[in-house]
């Protein structure tokens, strides 16, 4: 399953490492794969694929479970480029395939949103729809959400892409707490998306660590979709 957002810094890391957490606890054999990351060098702790490893407790590299890792804050594409990389979705794929072997599934993550050009001839949405695999849009709690949701799984349909539902991620404790558009968002989101929101995951303060991740999602997330979408993956 992919993991995408209607902007970067909507909480794709946390919901991803909690989500492969919580299913790694029921004792499934789910990684985490970040294609392509940016903003950061590995070793710093900073980068996304880091952040995935501490809250899934996962025994992998970050360099196995991110290939592509560049330290300007650019779309990919650009901060590829940059670097003097020239990345492909090919090579994209071929990367993922050693993760994609010794897992029963992955939860990928995305970088930025779904629109975000990846490489000089493809966006985030061409490869999740090169990879065949269903969606998870992760959303804002606040006022603006409601257009950035359903213009992202617009998209996602346009390329065939199935929506296996959003989360709603509580990213500004603050704005969480006294945005009014809150009470509704989800609501509107299912009428008008003719989605299925699967919870609203609380903010967490401080280090967001396995068992607090695995803890929020049994709380406030419903993963028995991704779980029905997981094990048919498993089985086939």
């Amino acid at each position: 399953m992919f993991v995408t957002g209607t902007d970067t810094g909507v909480g794709k890391t946390v919901i991803t490492a909690a989500i492969a957490a919580a299913l790694r606890s029921e004792g499934r054999n789910v990684g985490v794969w970040k294609p392509v990351q940016s903003g950061g060098l590995l070793g710093e702790g900073i980068t996304d694929a880091e952040r995935l490893l501490r809250g899934t407790g996962i025994a992998e590299r970050p360099e196995q479970v991110a290939p592509f890792t560049f330290a300007a804050p650019l779309a990919p594409a650009l901060a590829a480029k940059q670097a003097g990389v020239d990345l492909t979705t090919a090579g994209l794929l071929a990367a993922g395939e050693p993760l994609a072997e010794r897992y029963d599934a992955l939860l990928i993550e995305g970088a930025g949103g779904a629109a975000v050009p990846l490489t000089s001839d493809a966006l985030v949405a061409d490869l999740i729809a090169e990879l065949g695999v269903p969606a998870l849009i992760v959303a804002c709690c606040g006022l603006g959400t409601i257009n950035h949701t359903l213009l992202t799984a617009a998209l996602l349909r346009q390329r065939g892409i199935p929506v296996a539902g959003v989360v709603m991620n509580e990213v500004d404790h603050a704005t969480s707490r006294t945005d009014p558009s809150t009470a509704a968002n989800a609501e509107l989101i299912e009428r008008y998306g003719s989605l299925r929101v699967l919870g609203r995951f609380p903010w967490v303060s401080g280090e967001a660590t396995m068992e607090r991740l695995v803890r929020a999602v049994k709380q406030h997330i419903d993963i028995s979709p991704i779980r029905t979408i997981l094990e048919n993956v498993t089985n086939s």
